[in-house]
């Protein structure tokens, strides 16, 4: 892990030479504006495709794309409205960059984070139904999921929804 300004090109591109995958995972305060994902991730294709980084695992959120709406009644009805929808206009913006872009992909679209896993499995979702709800997962189980996609072709080019119904 390396930390450095992730709106600068150049510092992107050093981060990114010699490297094979990078995992993009950014955060902003709630309920603010932003263009940060957006804005990181047009500066971050580029320098992967100058260093020959070919993987990118981008962690988006619940709320992203076909998931919005789909984290359980307290995400969907309180959290989204209230705190994260400023920002999830900015990630579907970073996600259609990664899409539009000849990297091999994977969105990870995490549900709702908990303290502790869910008693079902965990599910990765490639799938929306309307009925479709994931209400947690912890951020180990995220972890593992994006280590795991670092080496596994399963999803590559797929936005894939994780974690537990209840």
């Amino acid at each position: 892990m390396v930390a450095a300004d992730p709106t600068d090109a150049a510092a992107l591109r050093a981060l990114v030479a010699g490297q094979q995958a990078v995992v993009i995972s950014l955060g902003t305060a709630p309920g603010r504006r932003t263009t940060l994902f957006s804005d990181v991730t047009a500066k971050l294709i580029p320098a992967m495709a100058a260093e020959g980084a070919k993987r990118l695992i981008a962690i988006t959120g619940v709320g992203a794309g076909e998931t919005r709406g789909h984290g359980g009644f307290f995400y969907d009805r309180i959290i989204y409205p209230l705190f994260t929808r400023p920002f999830y206009q900015d990630k579907d913006r970073q996600e259609r960059l990664i899409r539009d872009s000849a990297l091999d992909w994977v969105l990870v679209r995490p549900a709702p984070f908990k303290a502790t896993a869910g008693s079902a499995p965990l599910q990765v979702l490639t799938a929306i139904k309307p009925d479709t709800a994931l209400r947690r997962i912890t951020r180990d189980e995220v972890a593992s999921f994006v280590l795991d996609q670092l080496a596994d072709d399963r999803y590559l080019r797929t936005p894939v929804f994780i974690g537990h119904a209840s």
